[in-house]
């Protein structure tokens, strides 16, 4: 991980890098807004004021988002604080605050994913596709020392999907400042006469974080290059849907790719790590014929390819009573379907148990599924009604997969791919097309392109 300024690039320039990010991956003059993780330390405000100069540019809507964890007696002076500076950079801001009981262990993960998830319900509620953040390349060097030592911390990267699901449906991540170091972003603000909030937390040797940067504080700066996503142009295409929620994968598929279309598939919000990963990655290269279970998705490995689609035994195991649906407000069912009723009275559940008490035309619609694909698809129930049904003109139903995987997959490099559609779905899927819809697709981790198996 570089960790100093590469030659040719002084700091001076910071200002034209990060704006020159900016402009790579995000739209001019559109009403919507591009949110904002505002914290209130040096990073955050460099971020904040930077921002701020491009969408005045750009004539676009900032909006800083602030998270009270409510873990420090100063917290809400420092909630207030961001508001003030978000206000003076001519940005719009919105205070948000974790109320919810704090466990005894884990407090940090527990912190970061509440911090996460307050962001993206903000985010989304305001219409932004979008939400910058300020991590740097010493957040990077960190976080690797960190996994090096056992944590389970994901990669940071430039651009990647929202990590909490389903809040941060159809969300985007940008890191402008992840090939940024710490002290020069500092300094960069000391000559604009900035102020910035320092947290205490961020140093204590209690903490991960606070052991990683006092053991880097002694390195050696390294120059690794830019921070860059991986983006392997070129590559064969690995990924294709063949029917709704069933995905193959070649065989030799990259393990971040396998991990990506198993979280989807199973609808979960972790994606698989570890030996289990690792294992199953290897029986596929060595051409095994096996059936497997990992988050909440089924692997079938026959032949060249695999099958990929939700596990409906452990969707049964997941089962309750059918969902309630809320008038006239999207919620999500099993983190694959976002349903939005109509009219008052309906529920969704699984297929599973279910599936004989279908119309004949419904049944005959659920076979053209795999075998056991079926049992994982929802039904609908209507109040006072026994018999479900597979879709109403009552209820508005969303697939989040195919969306979903687009964005794990990194085939969404800027703002204007990103769905129009509400809350991050789209009405109609080219990746879960049957295989008679000509609009059918490949998929290969940076770009769709057309199937070449299909007629012409």
């Amino acid at each position: 991980m570089r960790l100093n300024p590469s030659p040719g690039r002084p700091e001076a320039d910071l200002r034209a890098r990060v704006l020159d990010r900016l402009d790579r991956r995000l739209s001019a003059e559109a009403a919507r807004p591009v949110a904002l993780a505002l914290s209130g330390g040096g990073d955050s405000v460099a971020l904040l004021r930077l921002a701020a100069e491009w969408a005045r540019m750009r004539r676009r809507r900032l909006l800083a988002l602030t998270v009270d964890h409510r873990l420090n007696p100063d917290s809400g002076r420092w909630t207030a604080f961001a508001g003030e500076a978000a206000r003076a950079a001519g940005a719009e801001w919105r205070g948000l605050a974790w109320d919810q009981e704090k466990p005894t262990t884990g407090l940090t993960a527990a912190a970061r994913t509440a911090r996460h998830r307050l962001i993206a319900e903000a985010a989304r509620a305001a219409g932004a596709r979008v939400v910058l953040f300020g991590h740097t390349a010493d957040d990077v060097a960190e976080a690797d020392w960190m996994r090096a030592r056992g944590s389970t911390l994901g990669r940071v990267r430039a651009w990647s999907p929202s990590p909490v699901w389903p809040e941060g449906r159809g969300l985007m991540l940008m890191r402008p400042l992840l090939d940024e170091r710490r002290a020069a972003l500092r300094d960069w603000l000391k000559a604009e006469d900035a102020r910035w909030i320092e947290d205490p937390a961020n140093d204590d040797a209690r903490f991960g974080r606070g052991r990683a940067r006092q053991a880097l504080a002694g390195q050696a700066p390294r120059d690794d290059g830019p921070v860059r996503d991986p983006a392997p142009a070129g590559a064969a295409p690995v990924v294709v849907a063949r029917s709704e929620g069933v995905f193959d994968v070649d065989r030799d598929v990259e393990t971040a790719t396998l991990a990506a279309v198993l979280v989807c598939a199973g609808g979960g919000s972790t994606p698989p790590r570890g030996d289990r990963l690792r294992g199953l990655t290897a029986r596929l290269r060595a051409g095994e014929a096996f059936t497997a279970t990992l988050a909440g998705a089924r692997l079938e490995a026959r032949g060249a390819t695999i099958a990929v689609m939700r596990d409906a035994g452990d969707r049964s195991r997941q089962a309750g009573a059918p969902l309630e649906l809320p008038t006239a407000r999207e919620i999500v069912w099993d983190g694959r379907y976002a349903f939005t009723a109509l009219e008052a009275g309906w529920s969704a559940a699984a297929a599973k148990g279910r599936m004989a008490r279908l119309s004949k035309a419904d049944r005959a619609t659920l076979n053209r599924l795999a075998p056991a694909a079926r049992g994982a698809a929802p039904v609908l129930f209507r109040e006072g009604e026994t018999a479900p049904v597979l879709a109403s003109e009552a209820v508005a139903r969303r697939d989040l997969v195919g969306e979903r995987l687009r964005l794990a997959l990194g085939e969404t490099p800027h703002e204007d791919d990103l769905t129009d559609a509400p809350d991050g779905a789209t009405p109609s899927n080219a990746l879960f097309s049957g295989p008679d819809n000509p609009d059918r697709r490949r998929t290969n981790g940076d770009r769709t392109t057309e199937d070449p198996n299909e007629p012409a």
